[in-house]
């Protein structure tokens, strides 16, 4: 049963074309300003989050060294240059679509409900949405009306990425201050909200930031009744969904219509697509083999990738449509954590977070010492842990490891993705294009 989205069929708003996916007046029986119950507009807030699902998934892995894509053209995603922007119908517009529909919903939330709960998950959505959205494009426009007009093109100007992630971090401080730890049904709660203001900072590399709040997510999670499973297995699969290791996740439901129309993300990982049916990258398998070079057994191996059918078998085929996708596990903010503490000079401490994540997958304590090897080791073990959950690529641009993870020198405009074409032509050149497309 996924909770959230059981009723939204008959509650979610219904938004209308116009010139641009940010200009838009959802339409409902009653006009926003004469609602009084907005459980039904939050509803939507979380269920537009469903097209973005695949889209970050894809971005998240085929951009990086951990998939590859084997018919043209998909095949760009692989190669750095202008072309990337044929994958717009299936990639880039509905993932663009569907985050300003979610923050459009969130914004009539913010702006009418008096429920402070309510309010609260809308600034979780709203500041999820931008924070996506700032790592896959950079400079977005910033739309904070609950009814923007339809006719002041300056909402579409894009905003820079400094005011993005000053939205972003808004949003999230507000939404720990008002929402309670945990939340009823796999709703955000305020430790969600404090681990993903821990991930922005990180984005942002402002470790001294982050540090805080991670450690408030690690120590914090038992009471919170969030631990890491025993069974690296039992985190994934329909039957393990909103398991005590997550911490946030978009519920997916198979009875509820969702709005991407393309091959879903455990499609794409799992071979299942013929624009990719062996898409696990050589380089993976590789990183598997290293953590395994003093003869012991990875136990996240098995899970992750097949070499047999070169591909992973993380999110099985049985129960796909069911799959919700994780926005933030335990093992995630431990990582983070680790990386924090590294980076701010407590190497020592970093390395004991990093063997729990290393026991729990079967291996023995690191060997690192240096707060280089520790560096290092933490990003091995990101790549191993949270290998097809849409991390590797936004892991290795804030760290600024592309070019040593692919094998070749990118150009820095293509660390971005391109905005839609249809989105630019839409708002008639108010909207820009990135460099280098």
């Amino acid at each position: 049963m996924k909770y959230i989205y059981i009723i939204v069929l008959g509650t979610m708003l219904l938004f209308s074309a116009c010139e641009s996916d940010l200009d838009q007046f959802p339409p409902n029986i009653a006009s926003s300003n004469s609602l009084t119950d907005f459980g039904g507009v939050l509803n939507a807030a979380y269920f537009y989050q469903h097209a973005g699902i695949t889209p970050i998934a894809v971005m998240g892995d085929f951009r990086s060294d951990n998939a590859f894509m084997d018919e043209s053209p998909f095949t760009e995603f692989d190669a750095f240059n202008p072309n990337l922007t044929v994958m717009e119908d299936q990639f880039f517009g509905p993932f663009y679509t569907g985050m300003y529909k979610s923050i459009l919903s969130a914004n009539s939330v913010i702006t009418n409900s008096t429920d402070p709960v309510e309010v609260g998950e809308a600034q979780f959505l709203r500041g999820l949405s931008y924070f996506k959205l700032v790592k896959v494009f950079g400079e977005v426009p910033l739309n904070l009306e609950a009814t923007p007009s339809v006719t002041d093109s300056t909402i579409l100007v894009r905003q820079s990425v400094d005011a993005i992630y000053t939205q972003v971090i808004n949003d999230f401080t507000a939404a720990i201050a008002a929402l309670p730890v945990t939340n009823s049904n796999g709703r955000a709660g305020s430790l969600a909200a404090q681990g993903m203001l821990g991930k922005v900072y990180m984005q942002r590399g402002n470790t001294s930031s982050a540090e805080p709040l991670l450690a408030a997510v690690v120590n914090g999670a038992g009471a919170a009744g969030f631990m890491l499973q025993e069974d690296y297995n039992n985190i994934f699969g329909a039957d393990n969904d909103l398991n005590e290791e997550i911490i946030y996740a978009t519920q997916v439901s198979s009875s509820i219509a969702d709005e991407y129309g393309f091959s879903e993300f455990w499609s794409w990982s799992g071979g299942l697509d013929t624009k990719s049916l062996l898409p696990l990258d050589q380089s993976l398998i590789d990183a598997f083999d290293a953590s395994e070079a003093d003869g012991e057994t990875d136990l996240r191996r098995a899970i992750t990738i097949d070499e047999t059918l070169r591909a992973s078998p993380k999110f099985p085929q049985t129960g796909g449509p069911d799959h919700d996708w994780i926005e933030l596990r335990l093992a995630d903010a431990i990582l983070l954590y680790a990386e924090a503490l590294n980076e701010n000079g407590n190497t020592s401490a970093a390395i004991d977070q990093l063997n729990t994540i290393r026991n729990r997958a079967g291996l023995s304590d690191t060997s690192a010492s240096s707060q280089e090897e520790v560096r290092t080791a933490i990003a091995n073990d990101r790549r191993l842990e949270l290998a097809f959950e849409g991390q590797r690529w936004f892991d290795l641009v804030r760290t600024g490891t592309v070019d040593a993870a692919v094998g070749q020198a990118v150009n820095s405009d293509f660390l971005l993705f391109p905005i839609p074409v249809s989105e630019v032509l839409a708002s008639f050149g108010v909207i820009t294009q990135n460099d280098g497309y």
